[in-house]
């Protein structure tokens, strides 16, 4: 008599192995760290929408707050990325916290794309298109500038912080 396995009710990724136990193992979560995440997507939202409140836009006119809330935000995760890679070793909630809910809660990609096929469907093609592409080029320029001014700014101020030598050297 053969058993026959229950088939799994979610998708399985092809690299694990369901043979070894700790591949196949679910993964448990932190409260401390979903609460962190939750509390900073919740500020982030806020912050969002004080800006949409405050720079509103009309059917068919540019949606300058999602923009430039989309492009603000990736530029600040390019500054979180070298901050928390070269420059300090942060409390394990501060990523969770900063990068993953408070960034995550504040950027809206999804809303960016409903604003594209509102302008499409509006018949502003131009408008939408040009605003999908602003929207691209600008978020991966902001993170790449963000993540350089940093290490720019770190490098300076590791420049200005080193002690003066105090010889010339081997004579």
């Amino acid at each position: 008599m053969t058993t026959e396995r229950p088939t799994p009710t979610r998708p399985v990724d092809p690299d694990v192995d369901l043979h070894v136990p700790v591949q196949r193992r679910e993964r448990t979560w932190d409260p401390a760290v979903l609460s962190t995440i939750a509390a900073g997507g919740a500020l982030g939202a806020e912050a969002r929408y004080g800006l949409t409140v405050a720079l509103p836009h009309q059917p068919g006119q540019w949606p300058w707050a999602t923009w430039l809330v989309n492009v603000s935000g990736c530029f600040l995760i390019g500054v979180l990325m070298v901050v928390i890679i070269d420059v300090i070793t942060p409390h394990r909630l501060v990523r969770p916290f900063i990068g993953i809910g408070f960034l995550g809660g504040y950027t809206t990609f999804s809303t960016a794309m409903v604003d594209v096929q509102q302008l499409a469907l509006a018949g502003h093609g131009a408008v939408a298109l040009g605003y999908m592409a602003a929207t691209v080029l600008a978020a991966v320029t902001a993170t790449v500038l963000g993540a350089h001014a940093t290490r720019t700014c770190v490098r300076w101020r590791r420049s200005r912080t080193r002690p003066a030598r105090t010889s010339d050297g081997p004579r």
